[in-house]
């Protein structure tokens, strides 16, 4: 039988397409190489797979279970992927591995989620004083106390460490919808953030707001550096120390406590975190100090603290003063404690005000002088006490 060359060039044709492209026949697979095969049988100890109708692989023992469901439900021509364990083992077949493949499968899931931004699911497993550890796709990770959201942030006053674990352990099997910040497989580390994602879900929210808007708010927590106040759904700002009187603070809780109700101003916006002030709302008392108060006068004020570098003094409830160791006889106060008490009502003069800087010198009246007055009058004494040494040199000469 003669064969045209027609189908001699089919065959020719289907030989070279079966060799270009099926690179089972370039390529054998490495140890550590994710395959690709089809389900030949299921039994209860193995699981044979079909790798490109050329070779045979195995899967068996502990290398069946994996984290995840994703290899219970398999059956026969069923394509799947598994990790290669042993290139040729004792039956002359491909050992094969779900539970690598799966794990390298979770981790290589896991960058792409940080890649994308993609929001999922973490299931709190316990707790340490620096956050929560979770479980996401069966692999263990770690949220850190930073990145909670406002509503999950763990403000204890004074800071109690043991209450704030006390508090992060009550959050064990909750589940948070979190963002992966870092995914290492090799080090098998992953962090995730809840405060990303509830950043992503608020962001229309914080769209909404502008530097210079008023907000009416509740405070939700008092700390050594300010107040938290929660206004409009569910947002959260913080009004520094700094920014909650005109006067000085020496303790946020001196003024307010958990639940008042206040008005603020935005200040400023930066990502999702928003600063609030308080005093833009209140008249600027340094505006006229001028009228109530003059340099050289002599009134009446209250010591409020008592540092290493002077003392703070309240003239009035808005206008507090300071009355530096510059002022003070004792330029070390090493024994100002003994003279001068925290509450006491004293005298002072008033040696400077610097209105735009909201600064006010003090010295204690009994000193009597400022330290201008206090140069001149030394250097009249030593012209005084040089005039007598000369008068007493010439009456030795006579």
């Amino acid at each position: 039988m003669t064969i045209k060359k027609e189908e001699t060039k089919k065959v020719e044709t289907a030989m070279d397409k079966l060799f270009n492209d099926d690179k089972a026949f370039t390529k054998l697979p490495e140890e550590g190489d994710i395959v690709e095969g089809t389900v030949i049988s299921i039994e209860k100890k193995e699981v044979l797979l079909d790798i490109n109708g050329v070779m045979t692989g195995i899967i068996r023992g502990k290398e069946l279970f994996n984290e995840s469901s994703e290899f219970a439900d398999l059956k026969p021509g069923d394509k799947t992927e598994a990790t290669v364990v042993d290139l040729d083992n004792e039956l002359g077949m491909i050992e094969l591995s779900f539970r690598y493949a799966g794990h390298q499968k979770t981790w290589t899931t896991l960058d792409e989620y940080k890649n994308s931004s993609t929001v999922v699911t973490a299931k709190v497993t316990d707790a340490n004083k620096g956050g929560l550890l979770v479980s996401v796709n069966g692999v263990a990770g770690f949220l850190p106390v930073s990145q909670l959201s406002p509503e999950y942030y763990p403000r204890i006053q004074g800071g109690d460490k043991n209450k704030i674990l006390e508090k992060l352990k009550s959050y064990v099997k909750q589940e948070f919808s979190v963002k992966v910040l870092d995914v290492n497989s090799e080090q098998e580390k992953l962090i995730v953030s809840e405060k990303a994602s509830w950043e992503e879900a608020q962001k229309d929210l914080f769209s909404k707001y502008k530097v210079g808007d008023k907000v009416d708010g509740k405070i939700t927590a008092v700390t050594d550096f300010g107040v938290f106040v929660q206004f409009g759904e569910n947002l959260e700002g913080l009004i520094h120390i700094s920014e909650l009187a005109w006067q000085r603070i020496d303790d946020p809780r001196d003024l307010y406590k958990v639940n008042d109700e206040l008005q603020a101003e935005i200040i400023n916006i930066d990502g999702s975190k928003i600063f609030l002030s308080s005093k833009k709302l209140i008249a600027d008392p340094w505006a006229d100090v001028a009228e109530k108060y003059t340099v050289g006068d002599v009134v009446e004020g209250k010591v409020l603290k008592i540092t290493s570098y002077g003392l703070f003094v309240e003239l009035d409830k808005n206008i507090h003063g300071l009355a530096h160791i510059s002022e003070m006889k004792d330029p070390n106060m090493s024994n100002i404690e003994k003279t001068v008490k925290v509450g006491e009502l004293k005298k002072f003069k008033i040696v400077s005000i610097e209105a735009k800087e909201h600064r006010l010198g003090l010295a204690i009246a009994e000193e009597g002088k400022d330290k201008s007055e206090k140069i001149k009058e030394e250097k009249v004494e030593k012209e005084e006490e040089s005039k007598e040494d000369k008068d007493e040199s010439g009456e030795e000469e006579k």
